[in-house]
């Protein structure tokens, strides 16, 4: 019978280890069952899973890998296989697969112990571990810096719900975000990303802003707060801030507009998004003049808002036709996915209110970013510790683009 075996080489990579070992392996026509290799530091680690001919002369084999891994300064570890153990291993490629992502400025042993403790806890085990951000130097940290970790795990996962509320509860301790995804095809086909505006792809509320040019800004600024929360119904709420904004001119908004901050990581997750072919919406309950100047500045394919009413160079206190309240942006994303020709799970949705979570709840990939504590609690996904361009990690997509600015011009 045919023998199993396990080989693995670690030591300085260089290139043609991999030709060289597997040119061996061919010329006795070895079969390679499985192979993986990761590169850290400048040092190779090889594993190769081998089905050796059982008229193949196995001494020679080991003799030629291991005069090769001495002359390429390799250790060599030959390791024998039982059939048992290998249909052990065969028999565990059905279960299911799952990935989970460590963000935070910056990676620590403890924040790796602790999370790969919850794992082993409840029975699953690491795949693989990838890091997806790029290095970062020693010292003091360069401002903004992103770190991440993808764990790829696999296991029988009895106790979903508990399993993430103790994720939550070691993210909350860590101060550091961690995802969690079932590993299915969908990950990697998403299509579609609708945003909201105000507090997710800008820095600020604009309605608040507008209600200080006013000098209505504390009472806008308290029925925000109240909608924004849950406690208030959207849309009356919002007609109720709209009237204060009665007799603000016109320049004001462009005043506004004019000093807006782009949200940390929009422009590099956008341009990105767009080079790999994704469509992007504004799903917002604030104001088209100001979302139609974000979809020009960042490309953005499809806008929704409430059209504030101006006249005679004034704000009305008023807006023309249905506001975009959250039954509304729900509404939206479906039309979108349908007019795209996808499936809701191939479409992420992004937002940080109350008002966002009915379209969280119906993308495949609901994030809730640097939101409300109601709105962390009920979204699938939370981001808080980096910028939207931690969307990318999400999606299993490595740093390979440099980050533009972060101010509206």
């Amino acid at each position: 019978m045919n023998d199993i075996v396990l080989i693995t080489l670690s030591g300085e990579d260089r290139p043609g280890i991999t030709a060289g070992v597997t040119g061996l392996l061919a010329e006795r026509a070895v079969n390679v069952l499985d192979i993986g290799q990761a590169v850290i530091h400048a040092t190779l680690s090889m594993g190769l899973l081998l089905e050796i001919p059982a008229d193949a002369d196995r001494g020679s084999l080991e003799q030629a890998l291991q005069g090769f891994a001495s002359d390429q300064r390799l250790q060599l570890r030959w390791e024998a296989i039982s059939k048992e153990s290998y249909g052990d291993w065969v028999s565990a490629q059905g279960r299911a697969r799952y990935i989970t992502t460590l963000l935070a400025r910056k990676i620590t042993a403890d924040q790796l112990a602790r999370v790969s403790a919850v794992f082993s806890r409840h029975g699953l085990g690491i795949d693989g571990i990838s890091r997806l951000s790029g290095r970062i130097p020693l010292g003091e940290l360069p401002p903004l810096s992103k770190a991440c970790v993808e764990f790829s795990l696999r296991g029988p996962l009895s106790d979903v719900a508990a399993f993430r509320k103790e994720l939550l509860e070691v993210a909350s301790a860590l101060e550091v975000d961690l995802a969690f995804q079932e590993d299915n095809m969908y990950r990697r086909n998403r299509r579609l990303v609708a945003f909201d505006m105000d507090s997710t792809l800008i820095e600020a509320e604009v309605i608040d802003e507008l209600a200080e040019l006013a000098g209505v800004g504390d009472e806008v600024r308290a029925i925000t707060a109240r909608a924004m929360r849950g406690e208030l119904d959207f849309g009356a709420s919002f007609r109720q801030r709209v009237a204060l904004l009665r007799g603000l001119p016109e320049s004001a908004l462009e005043d506004v507009a004019a000093n807006l901050r782009i949200t940390e990581g929009a422009r590099h997750l956008i341009s990105t998004l767009r080079a790999l072919g994704y469509k992007t919406a504004i799903l917002s309950g604030g104001f088209t003049y100001f979302a139609e100047r974000l979809q020009r500045e960042l490309g953005i394919d499809y806008v929704h808002a409430n059209v504030l009413d101006i006249a005679h160079g004034a704000v009305t206190g008023e807006v023309s036709g249905v506001i975009v309240d959250g039954e509304r942006k729900a509404a939206l994303l479906r039309q979108l996915a349908s007019r795209e020709g996808i499936d809701l799970q191939q479409v992420i949705a992004v937002g940080d209110g109350a008002n966002d979570l009915p379209m969280l709840s119906i993308a495949g990939l609901g994030i809730a970013f640097r939101a409300k504590p109601l709105v962390q609690q009920s979204a699938e996904q939370s981001i808080s510790t980096l910028g939207l361009d931690a969307i990318l990690y999400l999606l299993g997509i490595s740093d390979r683009y440099q980050p533009g600015g972060d101010r509206l011009v």
